[in-house]
C-alpha cells in the first residue's frame, strides 16, 4: 500500500489535472507536490520522445535497472512499454541471462547498454565501459545512456520509498517475467 493517499484529477486544481493526463500510480503521487511532478515530467518526456538513443536500447537500459533493484513497478510498466517500442521476448530473456553471466543472443549494442545500465547501477559506468561506448555511439547518446540510466535510478528509488503500487494491468507482465527473490 502506499505511503500517500493517490490523488484524482478530482483532488488537484484546474491548471494541474492535466499532470493526470496517464492515470498510473507513479503520477498519482507525484502530484502531490505539482511543480516536482512538472520537473519529473520534463525529463522522463525528454527520454521517451526526444533521446538520441534507440527506442528498444533505452528501453533495455531502463529494464536492466527495475531488474536489478527488483522493482516491480517499474519492470512491469516498461516489459509493456519495451514492447511497444521493439522490445522482444528474447530481448528480455536475453537481459536476464546477461544479468547473470549466461550466454545470451543479444546484440553487441545491446549488450552494452545493458552493461552500462548495470555499471550506473551499482555507482558509475567504468573507464573500460565507457570507451566502449565510445566506440560504438555518438557523444550524445552516451549522455542519453547514463542520463537514461540515472533517471531511471532515481525513479526505482521514488517507487520504493513510496511504496507505489502495481496497477492492475500491468501484473501480467510482471507474472511472465518475475523478479528474482
Amino acid at each position: 500500500m502506499a505511503r500517500l493517499p493517490y490523488l484524482t484529477a478530482d483532488d488537484l486544481k484546474p491548471e494541474d489535472k492535466g499532470l493526470l493526463s496517464r492515470d498510473i500510480n507513479l503520477y498519482r503521487i507525484l502530484v502531490h507536490n505539482p511543480d516536482a511532478m512538472r520537473a519529473f515530467s520534463g525529463l522522463g518526456q525528454y527520454l521517451r520522445h526526444r533521446t538520441t538513443l534507440d527506442a528498444r536500447l533505452r528501453e533495455l537500459a531502463i529494464l536492466q535497472v527495475g531488474w536489478l533493484a527488483k522493482a516491480p513497478y517499474e519492470w512491469s510498466h516498461h516489459v509493456k512499454i519495451g514492447y511497444d517500442f521493439g522490445v522482444t521476448d528474447a530481448d528480455i530473456e536475453g537481459l536476464i541471462a546477461d544479468t547473470e553471466g549466461k550466454a545470451n543472443g543479444l546484440d553487441p549494442k545491446a549488450k552494452l547498454v545493458v552493461k552500462a545500465a548495470r555499471e550506473i547501477h551499482a555507482g558509475g559506468a567504468t573507464e573500460a565501459t565507457f570507451k566502449e561506448l565510445q566506440g560504438a555511439f555518438s557523444e550524445a547518446e552516451i549522455l542519453d545512456i547514463v542520463v537514461t540510466a540515472s533517471f531511471y535510478c532515481a525513479v526505482v528509488r521514488l517507487l520504493t520509498s513510496f511504496s507505489i503500487d502495481v496497477e492492475d494491468s500491468y501484473m501480467p507482465y510482471l507474472k511472465k517475467y518475475p523478479l528474482p527473490a
